[in-house]
């Protein structure tokens, strides 16, 4: 990409992976275009901010559509736990097993198990599996967009070289859309390092707050706890490294998708917490509560009154039927 002539994406193995997602980046600058038309005809200029806020809807865009997955993930994820004990028996059952006859019996059991409970496996991947090519389609497509202007590049979707030359004049904070860490003057740098700074921040804070609310005690011992830390304090130091590579405009994007990701994990921690997590008894004594406040209003005996009321009425039940279970009688026959 460095080659100012050679749009360098375009060739060897990624450009084989970028030639399948074509029909992605097609769509994905049909979207920026549309957004970018409609924020026009409402009166914001064509050159300059329309553009970055087209960039930040077609992220909105993409986890509105991946919400639903990643909801279904949550609900899939919860069930897993539940199903766990279960799941580790039936391993347990083959543990040390190593002929294949052994193997194979306990993929049959694990399939028939799936089935059953109506579970799959790898439903937790889905909203990785969306969101991954799209980043990789918004990286080629922004990277792209320079060489189109120049004419080194054919058009590629929305994006003739009119539409990619004006979208290349765009400038935030007086950088360009399509400037690098590298090629930015000091000011740029300085608003760059800002963005990857805030990037970051966003990957480190997600980690941060899943580790100390979501995860049970014993995923925070030992290795386990090491593992956790080193994600918590590694990922987001990787963005140091492919931030400073980036336009701008990919910047953008992954800026306002590090903000979306945070504030959807920070709902999923409050809605659908990891069991036996201290998110988990949070919610639990958060419902307990909404539900006494939900019956005073309704003029109902609340949780702990119910408790003692049915706790009475089984002491008395208990004194009249005594304390030794009723057997049951058979129905006589009608001779």
């Amino acid at each position: 990409m460095l080659n100012q002539d050679q749009f360098l994406l375009d060739n060897g193995f990624f450009g084989w992976i970028y030639k399948i997602l074509t029909p992605i980046e097609w769509l994905m600058t049909q979207v920026i275009a549309l957004f970018h038309k409609l924020l026009t005809m409402v009166g914001m200029p064509a050159i300059g901010s329309s553009w970055i806020l087209s960039i930040i809807f077609l992220v909105l865009v993409v986890h509105a559509f991946i919400l639903p997955i990643y909801i279904k993930q949550m609900k899939s994820m919860r069930k897993m736990q539940a199903l766990q004990p279960k799941m580790q028996r039936i391993q347990n059952k083959y543990k040390g097993k190593n002929d294949q006859a052994s193997k194979e019996a306990l993929g049959r059991e694990m399939q028939q198990f799936y089935k059953e409970n109506d579970f799959n496996p790898a439903g937790s991947c889905l909203p990785m599996l969306v969101q991954g090519p799209v980043f990789m389609c918004m990286f080629y497509t922004l990277s792209a967009i320079p060489f189109i202007a120049r004419g080194k590049r054919a058009a590629l979707g929305a994006f003739d070289v009119e539409t990619a030359r004006q979208f290349s004049e765009t400038k935030l904070l007086g950088v360009g859309v399509s400037d690098t860490f590298s090629s930015a003057n000091v000011s740029g740098r300085i608003v760059m390092g800002v963005f990857i700074f805030l990037m970051c921040l966003c990957m480190w804070y997600m980690q941060f707050n899943n580790m100390r609310k979501n995860l049970p005690k014993e995923s925070l011992e030992g290795q386990q706890l090491m593992m956790q830390r080193m994600m918590t304090w590694g990922m987001p130091l990787m963005y140091i490294f492919s931030g400073v590579t980036m336009p701008f405009a990919v910047l953008v994007y992954w800026l306002t998708n590090n903000i979306c990701n945070m504030l959807r994990s920070l709902w999923q921690v409050y809605s659908f917490p990891t069991p036996n997590s201290p998110a988990a008894f949070a919610k639990e004594e958060r419902d307990h509560r909404k539900e006494n406040e939900r019956r005073a209003k309704a003029g109902q005996v609340s949780l702990e009154e119910e408790e003692l009321i049915q706790a009475k009425e089984l002491a008395e039940r208990k004194e009249t039927e005594g304390y030794q279970r009723k057997q049951p009688q058979r129905k006589k026959k009608k001779k």
